[in-house]
């Protein structure tokens, strides 16, 4: 499975999923000028995952690593999708587990409680992390 890299820019995060490291990261801002599309190229590979996965069943444990600064409302909703096509996994891939560490500056409760409300909406395990 190829790796995903996007790099950041002004507007958006950055994006290293490279399951030979096991390392699965967004980092930075997220408000792309046109959200739908930048997300799309995650789910998709999320997608082309979910292929590789079903072939060859995993026997590891794979933490999605969340480190934004800011994201918009736009952006929430992708955020949300995308941690539902995780959640999909997670129940077609019978062995497969995926945790979410959700990294938030101490000053910033909002992006805690935004943590807080995607741990409800999902059934991934949440582990919150004060920067």
């Amino acid at each position: 499975m190829d790796a995903l890299l996007i790099e950041a820019t002004e507007f958006s995060p950055k994006i290293y999923f490279n399951p030979t490291e096991n390392k699965f990261e967004i980092r930075g801002e997220s408000r792309p000028e046109n959200t739908s599309k930048f997300y799309a190229q995650l789910i998709h590979w999320v997608e082309q995952w979910k292929m590789d996965l079903s072939a060859n069943p995993p026997a590891k444990h794979f933490i999605f690593e969340f480190r934004f600064d800011y994201f918009n409302s736009t952006s929430a909703k992708f955020i949300l999708d995308f941690l539902q096509k995780l959640n999909e996994l997670v129940h077609l891939i019978s062995d497969l587990k995926i945790g979410i560490r959700w990294y938030y500056d101490a000053r910033d409760e909002d992006m805690r409680e935004s943590g807080e409300e995607f741990s409800h909406l999902v059934d991934l395990p949440f582990e919150f992390v004060t920067l």
